[in-house]
């Protein structure tokens, strides 16, 4: 299912714009991000289940989404980087522990927020994460990303009918682009993870391959790693049919961290340049 007109996101549906709530008392705080060409309404759900828990919440729009293909190719993802960690650290301010949970793109941005600014990040919690593609469909981006500015869009793998994730109706390469960039980033540190993290993937993702969630399992140095796959959703676990049981596990993962988890720096303390 193709996205709405891209003129209209923030217009057509509250539920894309950023937003937070803090909960007095609360010792959690869970920053949710959205996927690549999204906006919080793709993870409305999962951040109001971690609100109604007793989490304080934090879902940033990253930078050129909701608005148009053209601002979301001028974007790069160092500032998508820079607007989640931002989220954290206004949590960290108030919260013992702080989780970032993300979807596809978000997801990567999880995992880069924890390699690089550990002391901010006290577990992950990782829907279908982004972090490559196939290597020849790495090149075409690499390829199409110098020479054209999009394609048709990706968005709205979802099982469930009559469910519209609100996103862009094209593609954005040069911003696919970058997400690529990201990706090898991100999988050249994944030792560097030692938080705890919940990994949620669907048994049928038309948007990324297995090998996407699978070098994530493989290659963080956590050792406390839960995997589970959903089997009657796609891509956007977030908003398709196991979604109410992704939301449940999340919120089961938090609460045993909150209870448990001594706050601070996993690890040792040095980091990669960005």
């Amino acid at each position: 299912m193709r996205g709405v007109p891209e003129r209209d996101l923030l217009e057509r549906d509250e539920r894309a714009r950023p937003w937070s709530e803090r909960v007095p008392g609360a010792r959690a705080g869970v920053v949710v991000v959205h996927g690549f060409t999204s906006t919080p309404q793709s993870v409305h759900g999962w951040a109001r289940a971690f609100a109604d828990a007793g989490c304080s919440v934090d879902v940033p729009l990253l930078p050129g989404h909701g608005r148009t293909v053209a601002a979301c190719n001028a974007s790069t993802w160092p500032q998508w980087l820079a607007e989640v960690v931002a989220a954290l650290r206004r949590l960290r301010e108030h919260h013992d522990v702080v989780v970032v949970a993300g979807i596809s793109l978000g997801g990567a941005l999880a995992l880069r927020a924890a390699q690089l600014h550990p002391e901010l990040v006290d577990g992950l919690v990782l829907a279908n994460p982004a972090t490559g593609l196939t290597r020849p469909l790495e090149l075409a981006v690499e390829v199409l990303g110098r020479v054209r500015a999009t394609r048709p869009a990706i968005a709205g793998d979802i099982a469930a009918p009559g469910v519209v994730e609100l996103a862009y109706e094209r593609t954005p390469l040069r911003a696919l682009r970058s997400q690529a960039a990201l990706w090898r980033h991100v999988r050249r540190d994944l030792p560097l993870v030692r938080q705890p993290v919940l990994l949620l993937r669907s048994a049928v993702d038309h948007v990324l391959p297995p090998s996407s969630s699978a070098r994530v399992l493989a290659s963080v140095s956590s050792a406390d790693v839960t995997e589970v796959v959903h089997r009657d959703s796609f891509h956007v676990l977030t908003l398709d049919r196991d979604a109410p049981a992704a939301f449940a596990e999340s919120v089961a993962f938090v609460r045993r961290l909150a209870d448990g988890l001594t706050p601070g720096p996993p690890g040792p303390a040095g980091a990669p340049a960005s």
